[in-house]
């Protein structure tokens, strides 16, 4: 973690700071990709599409003329980046939570824990990886087990046991 934040290195207007996020923006895939390696002197990383490529170049513009975040910031997002993957998963389902699905004739339960979601026995990291095994297809976990519907709504069946 960064102990303080960034002081801005030159002064700059907003103007001219949005007018460069602007014409980064009409930048064809290749020169954006060009501009992200003159910045960070690395290859851009794989995967990293077009719309994170362009909002990562402008927060280092921004930060550079108007300085960073701050300690408090600082100190939340990496308090958020030191939890595990599994800790922001479901964040309104509690520990004892009995998800139920019928899939293909068969009834499918998984416990929440706090360590992961058990499925026949054996405990996961995600329900996604879950909802792969009983369908052998690709889902996503939470929308499988009804806790999304289609437009990201929240809602399903889910049974609160005893702990």
């Amino acid at each position: 973690m960064r102990d303080a934040p960034k002081k801005p290195t030159q002064p700059v207007s907003q103007d001219e700071i949005a007018a460069e996020i602007s014409r980064l923006s009409r930048l064809p895939l290749r020169e954006l990709k060009a501009a992200w390696q003159a910045e960070f002197r690395r290859a851009v990383p794989k995967g990293l599409w077009r719309d994170l490529l362009l909002r990562t170049l402008a927060w280092c513009l921004q930060e550079k003329a108007f300085g960073g975040h701050d300690k408090a910031t600082l100190k939340l997002l990496e308090a958020h980046g030191q939890r595990r993957a599994g800790d922001q998963r479901c964040q309104r389902l509690k520990a004892g939570t009995v998800l139920i699905r019928d899939f293909g004739g068969v009834r499918h339960t998984v416990t929440i824990l706090p360590e992961g979601f058990v499925w026949q026995d054996k405990t996961y990291s995600s329900l996604s990886a879950i909802a792969k095994l009983i369908t052998g297809t690709n889902w996503n976990g939470p929308k499988f087990f009804g806790l999304r519907e289609a437009g990201g709504k929240r809602g399903g069946a889910l049974q609160e046991t005893a702990a």
